[in-house]
Formats: C-alpha cells, sequence, structure tokens
C-alpha cells in the first residue's frame, strides 16, 4: 500500500454489534480538498481532526492560506507555488469496532468499479476531473478485490472524520468518503440514495477514502433483526 496517504480514525465507535454509522477502522486515505470561488480569493482553511496530522501539501501551519481561482488553481502567496488541491494525511491511534451492521451501501465487481464510481460520483456532483482523480487512485485498489461493498458518508456525514474552519465560508460544500471492504461473494444491502448537489457561488469539494477493518454483516433495511 503506497505510504503518502491518509490515515484517520473514525470518531464514532460502536460496541461489538452496532448499526453502522462509522466506518470501523483508523484508516483513511487521500482527502483532497478542491477551493473553487467565484473571483481570485485568499481563502484561509483550518482542519479540525482529533489525531497527528503526519503529511500536509502544501504545508500546514496551523492551517493553510492560499490564493485560489475560479478553476480551481491554488498559489501559495508567500512562494507563488502552484497547487491543484490540499491534502493531508493523520494518524489516531484509537480502537476499531469489532462488527459492525450496514443497511445502506453498494456491493461492486472490483472489475466494473470504475464504472460504478464513474456513475455514483457524478450523480452526487463531482465534475470529471474530481471524479476522474477519485477514480484513478481507488480503481486500482478496488479491482483487487473480487467484489466490495462501499458505504459513502456525504455532506454532514462527513463530519465524525473531520470538520474545517474556512474564511470566507462557502456557499456550497460537496464533500464526500468512501469506506470499502473486500468481499468474496456479494451481499445484500439497501442502495444508498443522494441528494442532489447544486454548485452556487464559492464552492468547495472534498474527497477521501478508506478500508473498513471491522468484520462486516449486511442487512437490508426493515430486516436489521
Amino acid at each position: 500500500m503506497p505510504s503518502m496517504f491518509l490515515i484517520l480514525l473514525a470518531g464514532l465507535m460502536v460496541m461489538r454489534y452496532g448499526k453502522c454509522s462509522c466506518g470501523g477502522g483508523k484508516h483513511r486515505y487521500k482527502p483532497v480538498i478542491y477551493l473553487y470561488p467565484e473571483a481570485k480569493s485568499l481563502i484561509k482553511l483550518k482542519l479540525n481532526y482529533a489525531g497527528e496530522l503526519t503529511v500536509t501539501y502544501p504545508a500546514y501551519k496551523n492551517g493553510w492560506e492560499v490564493i485560489a481561482h475560479p478553476d480551481g488553481k491554488l498559489v501559495d502567496p508567500v512562494d507563488n507555488k502552484e497547487y491543484s488541491y490540499l491534502f493531508w494525511e493523520g494518524k489516531d491511534d484509537g480502537p476499531a469496532p469489532k462488527k459492525l451492521i450496514y443497511t445502506e451501501g453498494f456491493v461492486v465487481k472490483g472489475d466494473s468499479a470504475h464504472l460504478f464510481l464513474q456513475d455514483k460520483l457524478s450523480e452526487m456532483g463531482m465534475v470529471p476531473k474530481e471524479y476522474n482523480e477519485f477514480i484513478v487512485y481507488w480503481y486500482p485498489i478496488l479491482k483487487e478485490n473480487k467484489y466490495n461493498f462501499i458505504h459513502f458518508k456525504v455532506g454532514d456525514a462527513y463530519d465524525e472524520i473531520s470538520t474545517m474552519e474556512i474564511d470566507p465560508k462557502p456557499d456550497a460544500m460537496l464533500r464526500v468518503f468512501m469506506y470499502y471492504k473486500s468481499m468474496d461473494k456479494p451481499g445484500s444491502v439497501s442502495p444508498q440514495v443522494f441528494v442532489p448537489f447544486t454548485r452556487t457561488g464559492f464552492t468547495l469539494v472534498e474527497w477521501g477514502g478508506g478500508p473498513i477493518n471491522s468484520e462486516i454483516i449486511l442487512k437490508e433495511k426493515g430486516l436489521e433483526n
């Protein structure tokens, strides 16, 4: 597994058996943050994360301060270096729950995960640049598994992983985190439904992902017991 990717702990623990709220593991990989202001703007962003930041790019000095352009280009105002997005990696040593029950998500064949991601990420509101960068990273990993259980944390649900303080505040935010678990055979679970996202004004988009390290139990909604 590549070394320069995010390791995080989901902030919510489930004791032994419980309906899933968190991802069931410590690891979170490659979250990236895109900034799209309406006009060239100086933007300050600070992460709220209950753990240790181990890698950031560009360097995180008690926060990021960048000049953002409407096309997403970011420029460090100190050295004038250009970036495509903000990246961070962290670590928290808390334990993962032993088992989790999921009632929503998707079971996807590894060799068709790229098609699934293109469809679902577009449905959530990502544009091609964003979902293609997501797929280029995640498809080679998911493809190695016969099947993958996939569950997304979207919007406010992402707050269990991290939150942000942003000045000025975005008018619209799309935050997508993908949990996945390798499976040898398919299972049955109710599909997630996503609220359409509308880009308006200053827009922030964030995506990331990570494995579920707990044992999982899949049940369709209404069949939890």
